[in-house]
């Protein structure tokens, strides 16, 4: 079972209601959902719905209408995170809610941070209910903001507030000074903003226990004002005031110093303080921090990545104090966990997370998922997702994924795709994304999107040539395409360009006459892209496919591992009528004959040569060749098969039995009969469970029967028969005693 368990009922009915909710509502004249019939929601369930449609991206402005029916969905805390939104939706929808919280970072839609406020603010319980309110990555426009009533309606109008983040924002000096006369300010998050004054902090310097100003590009206050306003904010307890140590327009040497002269200063500025974040601050020494750590028992948090001090051994004793930085792996996995919307960071963490990883050998899933939720923070940063992938082939290679939850593997393919859509010109990001890829286990056991993936690494192999590369693509694209469902087929069958690019390969390794892994999976591939594909039989055709396979079966006759493949492929060309003319070569059916004849052969050559004669047999009306020579093929079939021996190993595998329809039909010649049943009793031995039940689906049993039962049928044939049919009741029996125990019983 995946580590992470099953979901929870509720999630499992929440989900089922997201899923439903165009067949749950009606709609408004104004476009707006309304639920048809909502019973009274137990509060908390109310905001985990609305959370759920946020997480789904299905929240906007037509489905977030279920809420403005605030007596049965009565939301306290609510996440419109990166919703589309807009300002006239969210005044309707959450505006009458008695919110205690309120998350609307980074929505689009045009809702800036003047309509969220004015919105809350016509609320009068809301004025006073609402605690928390992150605004981040808004644009406030607070010019737009009109009188209400007399009085201008501000941040200071919401009183109850205790929790306010405006990073990211266009908040300026004079907006700050309204915040700063809330009552109950304690946590202010003004990280890159316009601010360039600090003095308004002393208004709340008695209320505010967390301050975070990361990277104020526009602050303009030396060393001792700032030092100054620090000293007097008694009640602080978290400061952030960490840098970008990669941008040329932050605020440089002076922050620089500020951090500095903090460490090196008074235990009497800041004593209350128990976590401090300096990262990306230069000029700090060892000695420096060694006294403020010292001099501040209560400590349990201090930002040092990317300042050159967090390797300092004293460190190391602090057995009660998290560091980010970059000593070791806790280090920078704190700072992958603390800083996952800074990319300046995350950058440097995941650079040295990656020469931490490079020799792994144990299986570390809080790592990979603080990797891939660095990715999903930073979407459109190439220096992110460059090492960011590197990192996952680390935590992923050899048999590390087997000990990974299968939910979280899942996840981590899925960003892999989105990365490779995302850089799809940066050969070292595709690189790694590959890497990562070429697994067994994660490709055949981890669900993803299987049919993006193959397109992504047909369209990378289309541009590419080196070989190692080369080799890892053709692996995937082979595995790939044999997990497609048959309609995600049908459509990547459809695509010429992914046949051209596969022969091609072939062709490539053909003309020097190579044995390689290359090969072997372009020729799977190229198998299993035809297997009841018609179009992509024709394809294979147009492409000259057929006059390269001839030419491939004669140059590598003395490898059996590349003439099974050829003639598998053969064999599925041969099984679609339209397609037999083309067949119909004297020198390559005399060649397959004598491929089907040879003792010295193996077997699972004999087996697919054996294969396309059958098909191409069972039709008289299309046989253009001498008579002679299918008389031979029919004569050959049934005498070479007979010397076959059973094969334990798995030689081939089939998405159905339909093809072998009109093979086991009663006036077929014994020859073509026998090929047929020799096949699925091949497979049926190996498989019983899914051969069985496809046998009883598609109504081969009762062709089998039918057969069994015929008077003219070889005594042969019938024994193959009876012996398919005999294993499927055997497994029936089993089915259904499993069925009959495993069935709840009635006292």
């Amino acid at each position: 079972m995946d580590a992470e368990g099953p979901s929870t009922l509720c999630d499992l009915c929440l989900a089922q209601v997201c899923r439903s909710l165009n067949s749950l509502c009606s709609m408004r004249a104004d476009g707006s959902m309304s639920l048809i019939w909502a019973p009274l929601f137990p509060q908390e369930m109310a905001d985990q719905l609305l959370n759920h449609m946020a997480a789904k991206e299905i929240l906007n402005d037509t489905s977030v209408g279920i809420f403005r029916n605030c007596k049965e969905l009565r939301l306290r805390r609510a996440s419109i995170q990166s919703c589309r939104v807009s300002a006239e939706a969210f005044r309707l929808a959450l505006c009458p809610h008695r919110l205690l919280e309120l998350d609307a970072s980074w929505v689009v839609g045009g809702l800036t941070g003047a309509d969220v406020v004015s919105g809350l603010a016509s609320n009068a319980e809301c004025r006073s209910s609402l605690q928390r309110l992150s605004l981040s990555g808004l644009r406030l426009d607070w010019e737009s903001l009109e009188a209400n009533g007399g009085v201008r309606v501000g941040f200071s109008s919401l009183r109850g507030l205790r929790t306010l983040n405006l990073a990211n924002t266009d908040l300026n000096d004079a907006i700050l000074e309204d915040i700063c006369t809330l009552p109950h300010l304690e946590s202010l998050d003004i990280s890159c903003s316009a601010i360039s004054n600090f003095t308004a902090l002393l208004t709340c310097k008695n209320t505010l226990r967390s301050l975070i100003a990361h990277r104020l590009r526009q602050l303009d206050m030396s060393p001792a004002q700032l030092l100054s306003v620090f000293s007097h904010l008694h009640a602080l307890k978290h400061l952030d005031f960490s840098g970008d140590h990669l941008a040329v327009d932050s605020d440089g040497r002076d922050g620089d110093e500020t951090a500095r002269q903090l460490l090196e200063g008074s235990p009497q500025v800041l004593p209350l303080l128990v976590s401090l974040d300096i990262s990306g601050r230069k000029r700090i020494s060892e000695a420096a921090l060694r006294t403020f750590v010292e001099s501040r028992s209560g400590l349990v948090f201090l930002g040092l990545l990317a300042t050159g001090v967090s390797s300092c051994d004293f460190l190391s004793t602090q057995k009660n104090l998290k560091v980010t930085g970059e000593a070791d792996e806790n280090q920078v996995c704190e700072a992958l966990r603390r800083y996952r919307d800074r990319e300046c960071f995350i950058r440097v963490a995941l650079t040295h997370l990656y020469s931490l990883t490079i020799d792994t050998d144990k299986p570390q899933p809080d790592v990979l998922k603080l990797v891939v939720s660095g990715m999903q923070s930073h979407p459109t940063s190439l220096h992110v997702h460059l090492v960011a992938t590197a990192c996952v082939f680390n935590l992923t290679t050899q048999d590390l994924a087997e000990a990974m939850p299968i939910s979280l593997l899942s996840s981590t393919v899925t960003q892999l795709l989105h990365t490779m859509k995302k850089f799809p010109n940066h050969q070292q990001v595709q690189k790694n994304c590959l890497l990562a890829l070429c697994s067994d286990y994660i490709l055949q056991e981890v669900p993803f999107d299987k049919y993006l993936a193959a397109m992504l690494v047909i369209d990378w192999l289309s541009s590419h040539e080196d070989p190692t590369l080369q080799r890892m693509a053709v692996a995937v694209i082979s595995i790939l395409v044999a997990k497609l469902s048959t309609e995600e087929m049908a459509q990547f069958s459809k695509d010429i360009f992914i046949m051209k690019q596969l022969l091609a390969i072939v062709q490539q390794k053909a003309m020097v006459g190579v044995v390689d892994s290359t090969l072997k999976f372009a020729l799977s591939a190229l198998w299993n892209l035809t297997d009841e594909m018609p179009v992509a039989a024709r394809n294979f055709i147009e492409c000259q496919g057929l006059e390269l396979y001839e030419e491939v079966l004669e140059s590598y006759c003395t490898e059996p591992s590349i003439q099974h493949k050829v003639l598998g492929l053969l064999n599925n060309i041969a099984e679609v009528e339209e397609l037999q003319a083309d067949l119909m070569e004297e020198d390559l059916l005399e060649h397959i004959l004598s491929l089907l004849q040879d003792p010295q052969v193996d077997v699972e050559v004999r087996y697919f040569a054996g294969g396309i004669l059958a098909h191409l047999a069972s039709r008289p009306e299309a046989w253009t060749l001498e008579d002679e020579l299918r008389s031979t093929v029919l004569k050959q079939l049934h005498d070479s098969i007979m010397t076959w021996t059973h094969l334990e190993r798995e030689m081939v595998s089939y998405r159905s039995f339909r093809p072998f329809c009109p093979l086991l039909q009663p006036c077929q010649p014994t020859g073509v009969q026998l090929w047929a049943v020799w096949a699925i009793h091949l497979v049926c031995t190996q498989n019983t469970s899914h051969y069985s039940s496809m046998l009883e689906k598609e109504g081969l049993t009762e062709l089998l029967k039918a057969l069994a039962a015929h008077p003219s049928t070889h005594s042969d044939i019938k024994g193959l028969a009876g012996s398919i049919l005999s294993m499927v009741e055997r497994h029936q029996i089993h089915a259904g005693a499993f069925n009959n125990q495993t069935a709840p019983q009635s006292s």
